[in-house]
């Protein structure tokens, strides 16, 4: 029996997390792996963010590795190239003519970066596709008001449509998280936007022994295949940035950030905030998940029951951030 291929989607195109700004000084220079590539992300001095592919078109020495920043420009470490984050050549300081073509045309290989909600994000299209689509802004991360920023990150054997499915696989939140059944809410999808929304009740047992029944509710918007922006209200209020990059198409790096409004510091509610987000990140949470994502298989064809949530649904929203043989295998029929 032939070896089955975990997952038959490729990495899907769109906006992906690939740092935090405040990880990248001026003159910084990283050597990363994402979307299958060799690349380098660096700041140049005027404080702009770039993103190449890794090898110096010239000769191939990797820019990452003895690369130097040298005013708007990332300089090759074997011939001293130079190149600006939108990949035109600079600078070759030993050429006596520079090369007409190198003033018409990028020489590198770069990705569209922006820095929006305190995170740098790289457009990633397999054909090089300029992007359709904007990163969402969150206020929450951009406005005065919220406490700083708490972050969490893992890497494991999965992707981002695996991750994201996990959101409507209601199911499994009794199974994996042993909580009670989950609202499906309401969900509406406009082109690469999904965006839902749940309400109920959930009883919490106070310090005196007693109950209370306290409202909450769960807003989710997914923008693309990379972006996805949670909030949370009942007991606290915690919003938070679901952050899936591919590294390669079946391994991916997740991050969590969370944010609340300020609360005392030592007081109750401080101390609710800490365990909303441990129990968020904990075994009661992701880390409860990863173990299964990291050994699953995707089912193309599941078997599915009435209880199993709009699994079909997610799977076909997320076929348009898939390019030519990259597509995934036809989900089946509702």
């Amino acid at each position: 029996m032939p070896q089955v291929e975990r997952f038959p989607m490729g990495i899907p195109s769109g906006w992906f997390c690939i740092g935090y700004c405040d990880e990248f000084e001026r003159g910084d220079i990283h050597a990363v792996h994402y979307f299958g590539r060799d690349l380098v992300v660096f700041r140049n001095d005027e404080g702009e963010m770039g993103l190449l592919d890794a090898y110096c078109p010239h000769l191939g020495a990797h820019l990452g590795h003895g690369g130097t920043i040298e005013g708007d420009s990332i300089r090759c470490p074997f011939h001293g190239w130079a190149f600006r984050p939108d990949g035109f050549c600079t600078k070759i300081p030993y050429g006596k003519i520079f090369p007409p073509r190198l003033k018409r045309e990028p020489l590198a290989e770069s990705y569209p970066v922006v820095e929006r909600n305190g995170v740098v994000w790289a457009w990633y299209h397999p054909h090089g596709q300029k992007p359709h689509y904007e990163v969402m802004t969150h206020d929450e991360f951009t406005e005065d008001g919220w406490a700083d920023p708490v972050r969490r990150i893992w890497r494991f054997a999965s992707n981002p449509q695996e991750i994201a499915e996990n959101g409507v696989d209601f199911a499994h939140f009794e199974f994996v998280h042993k909580m009670d059944a989950v609202p499906e809410g309401t969900a509406v999808y406009d082109k690469h936007i999904r965006k839902s929304e749940a309400h109920g009740h959930r009883q919490i047992t106070l310090e005196d022994g007693s109950t209370k029944e306290i409202e909450s509710s769960v807003f989710t918007v997914q923008n693309g295949a990379g972006q996805k922006f949670t909030r949370l209200k009942g007991v606290v209020e915690l919003s938070m940035m679901v952050l899936a990059t591919p590294i390669e198409k079946d391994d991916v790096e997740l991050r969590f950030t969370f944010t609340h409004p300020p609360v005392e510091p030592g007081s109750p509610e401080e101390k609710a905030v800490e365990q909303a987000i441990a129990g968020t990140c904990g075994q009661t949470g992701v880390e409860g998940d990863i173990p299964i994502w990291h050994n699953k298989i995707h089912r193309a064809n599941p078997f599915l029951c009435d209880g199993d949530g709009p699994i079909l649904r997610l799977r076909r929203y997320f076929e348009q951030f898939y390019v030519d043989d990259e597509q995934p295998s036809l989900a089946a029929a509702e």
